[in-house]
């Protein structure tokens, strides 16, 4: 059953949605369109839990994985626009601890837009609490980067939110959850969380886990072939995959500990932490809001989240790859939002971001972005992570779908 609210005017997203749904690809999800300040499609459905015995509501909260980079993002842009911070700076000024054993030079923009050399931790991934944040921060700063700072592209999956939400913690002094509920979610009344309360885990989905993307040793990863093709042979993009397949850093940059079983998304210990690159949740609404805010002048009822140029700036490309975590791809990247790729890529192993769209996508399938020439606010949010080439499926047939409405 699907709930919510759909403009006739784009009758024809909400016929996609409720397919995903009822052809059981998706179990549950919910998708909002913001449009000119205006939110015309707010539907939800389907079910939070393997077992389809609980319906998923218009308040049902789902770990939208790197969707969260983009909330983050945003607080650092607030924090550039109220001059608190300076993307030119070293990260030592702000961070003394962390310039050392070769990271002295780098830059806040190279943490920013993954170029930072530190997409992993040198000694695997540590072990216990996700909460303790000081465990991670740590070894993070003590670590000599796997490639030198600003010298390549390297998508930083997971250590993105410790490295970035230190930053924010050595300007601000609050965590980045605690700095995003303060400054903007609710001052503008936006469903979204970096760390939970345990009053609102009845609230949560589960997420329903693909063992073979968790299993990174054993998944068959895309142009994994390659390795055996003479470079003579190949296109510059080709030997981009080739380096990428060849170096690994994809298998560094996702690992896993060995303690976590598959369900670990699930439990009380991870959404109880703080991981401002992986583990926010959320509902559709309250991240199409967010985006429609930010494409439509940055300010909602008197309260602004910072200035208009300050977001030109912070969605002006910085790096555009090619990416040695993500097999050689030339991803956009501004100061940590996301920005224009895949277009060209077959299948729906990436998300589809056009021209002049900015946000994040999550390995889940969850995307959310805005889009300041359209003046669109969007986010499709599910919980069955679906394998590689059906990953974006759902959110890339409703992206074009609404553009062709546009």
């Amino acid at each position: 059953m699907i709930n919510g609210y759909c403009d006739p005017r784009f009758i024809n997203i909400k016929k996609l949605f409720v397919q995903s749904i009822e052809s059981e690809f998706e179990v549950g999800a919910s998708l909002a369109i913001e449009h000119k300040g205006e939110m015309v499609v707010n539907l939800w459905g389907g079910y939070k839990d393997a077992a389809r015995t609980h319906r998923w509501e218009e308040d049902t909260l789902v770990n939208v994985w790197s969707v969260t980079k983009g909330v983050t993002a945003t607080c650092i842009a607030r924090l550039i626009d109220q001059n608190y911070l300076d993307t030119d700076y070293k990260v030592s000024y702000y961070w003394p601890e962390y310039g050392c054993n070769g990271k002295e030079d780098t830059k806040v923009s190279d943490f920013l837009c993954h170029r930072s050399g530190m997409f992993a931790f040198q000694e695997g991934m540590p072990e216990g609490s996700w909460q303790d944040w000081k465990k991670f921060t740590r070894k993070l700063e003590a670590q000599a980067p796997f490639k030198e700072p600003g010298s390549s592209q390297g998508y930083h999956a997971l250590t993105y939110g410790w490295l970035v939400g230190e930053l924010i913690r050595r300007v601000d002094g609050r965590s980045v959850g605690q700095y995003f509920q303060e400054e903007i979610a609710r001052p503008l009344n936006i469903d979204f969380h970096i760390g939970l309360q345990e009053s609102d885990f009845n609230r949560c989905a589960d997420m329903l886990m693909d063992a073979s993307l968790n299993n990174l040793n054993s998944a068959k990863l895309p142009g994994n072939f390659i390795r055996y093709i003479p470079d003579l042979f190949l296109s510059k993009q080709l030997k981009n995959l080739k380096s990428a397949v060849l170096g690994g850093d994809f298998f560094l940059a996702f690992q896993t500990r060995e303690t976590d079983s598959d369900n670990y998304p699930n439990t009380p210990d991870w959404r109880l932490a703080e991981i401002p690159s992986a583990n926010g949740h959320g509902t559709a609404e309250g991240l199409a809001k967010l985006y429609g805010i930010l494409s439509t002048g940055c300010n909602r009822d008197g309260i602004s989240i910072m200035k208009p140029d300050t977001l030109t700036i912070a969605t002006t490309p910085y790096s555009n790859g090619p990416d040695s975590v993500l097999f050689g791809s030339n991803m956009k990247f501004g100061l940590g939002y996301e920005l224009e790729h895949g277009l060209n890529s077959p299948g729906n192993l990436t998300p589809k971001f056009r021209k002049n769209m900015f946000g994040h996508a999550g390995v889940g399938g969850a995307v959310a972005f805005g889009d300041i020439h359209s003046r669109v606010g969007f986010a499709f949010l599910c919980n069955k992570q679906h394998k590689t080439r059906d990953l974006y499926r759902t959110n890339n047939a409703l992206v074009e779908c609404l553009y062709s409405l546009l």
